[in-house]
């Protein structure tokens, strides 16, 4: 199944953003909350944002390899999302404006157009 690779990947990169977030932790000792630290403020919102997103577009990418996606769809969708999910961490972390747009209009646009085969599925 060609979701699981970029299951594993995103997943990856999610322990990735964890451990930014507990190195800010430790270097600011600050335990709860974010005690007001920009960096910490920055690290914990690509953090969150990537757990508000990523399991959804998992899930409608696997749904839509599971009916019988081309793989080239699939592995072209599953690579964009994780390249977007990069871009936006590296807009959010880097405060440049422009890598966030890319990083959460290319997760949009993968929740969307799977979104919309499986629609498509469903009526035909």
């Amino acid at each position: 199944m060609i979701v699981s690779l970029y299951a594993a990947l995103l997943a990856l990169f999610y322990i990735y953003l964890t451990m930014n977030v507990v190195k800010v932790r430790r270097a600011e000792r600050i335990s709860l909350g974010d005690g007001g630290n920009q960096q910490l403020q920055c690290a914990m919102r690509a953090h969150g944002n990537f757990i508000e997103y990523v399991p959804l577009a998992i899930i409608l990418l696997f749904l839509v390899e599971y009916q019988g996606l081309a793989s080239h769809y699939c592995h072209a969708f599953g690579a964009a999302l994780l390249i977007g999910r990069v871009f936006h961490n590296l807009g959010i972390v880097d405060k440049n404006l422009r890598y966030r747009q890319i990083g959460a209009l290319t997760t949009f646009l993968i929740i969307a157009l799977n979104a919309f085969i499986l629609l498509l599925t469903r009526l035909y």
